[in-house]
Order: C-alpha cells, then sequence, then structure tokens
C-alpha cells in the first residue's frame, strides 16, 4: 500500500505545481453530480463498445472497454473529490480509496484494470497494445471477457455512488 500512497503524494505534488491544466491529481470538492457524469460516459462507452464489436472491430472495442472501466474510476474519485488527469494517478488513488475502504472495488476487480506485471493481461495492457500496436485480431473471448469486467466494474460504481 506504502506504493500507492506515495504515487498518490507525487500526483498531488503534480498537480499542485502545474496548475489547472495538470497532469495529475488534484484534491477538490466532492462531486456526485460530476460522479454521475462519468458513469453516464461509462455506460457510453459501453455502448460504442458493442458496436464496434458488432462492426467487427474488435481492437476498437478494447479501448472503448477501458475507458468504460476508467470512467468508472474517475466516477468514484469524483465522489472522493478528486480530479484526475493521469491514469497511474488515477489507479493509485483508487487502490487508496481500497484500502480505506471507501469503495467496495475489490484487490481482484482492480487487477483486471491495472495489473502492473508481466503474467496478468489487464485492460490497461489490452488497450496499449491495440491502441499503439499494428494489430486487429485478436481472441473475441478475451474481448468478452473486459466487457464483463466493464460491466461488473460500472455496476460496482454505481452502487458505491448511492452508498
Amino acid at each position: 500500500m506504502s506504493h500507492a500512497r506515495n504515487k498518490l503524494g507525487w500526483c498531488l505534488r503534480k498537480a499542485e505545481k502545474e496548475g489547472a491544466r495538470h497532469r495529475g491529481i488534484k484534491i477538490v470538492s466532492p462531486s456526485l453530480e460530476a460522479a454521475n457524469e462519468h458513469i453516464e460516459k461509462a455506460f457510453h462507452n459501453l455502448r460504442v463498445m458493442q458496436y464496434l464489436l458488432d462492426g467487427s472491430y474488435p481492437d476498437w472495442a478494447v479501448s472503448a472497454g477501458f475507458y468504460a472501466i476508467y470512467h468508472s474510476l474517475l466516477a468514484l474519485l469524483a465522489k472522493q473529490g478528486y480530479e484526475s488527469r493521469n491514469q497511474e494517478c488515477t489507479f493509485a488513488a483508487v487502490e487508496v480509496l481500497i484500502h480505506e475502504k471507501k469503495t467496495s472495488l475489490t484487490p481482484e476487480q482492480v487487477r483486471k484494470v491495472f495489473a502492473f506485471d508481466n503474467d496478468f493481461q489487464d485492460a490497461l495492457s489490452l488497450r496499449e497494445t491495440f491502441q499503439y500496436g499494428t494489430g486487429v485480431r485478436l481472441d473475441l473471448g478475451v474481448v468478452k471477457i473486459l466487457k464483463e469486467d466493464a460491466q461488473d466494474i460500472l455496476e460496482t460504481a454505481k452502487r458505491d455512488l448511492k452508498s
């Protein structure tokens, strides 16, 4: 946990130093309105994911699925009074929220998003592979699992916003 706390501290200092157009994480007023807007964006991204799958674009569906998850995480942060503009900062803040029991997300759910080890194909790694790489084909079973994970994390975030 100390790594996540240290990273969050670095992210907060980075945002403070950079000002309004920061690339870190900032403490703001908690906002259910902003949180719900992120939930709506997550739902939108899930619909886009399905649209891309129906159109036989699974490589782009991966990015839409990742961002459905990411906006679910941003919703949790908005509820707690954070504004993030950096994925690593978002992930560190979510780890801290889990440790502080401010979200019902589990470490297992979060590992599906960002594992940061070479033994696991997480959503972040998939997105980077297909967004920056040249591949366009992948196992549709992997995309199905990503979609299920995105739906699960979105539903967890929605429940957390109500508590």
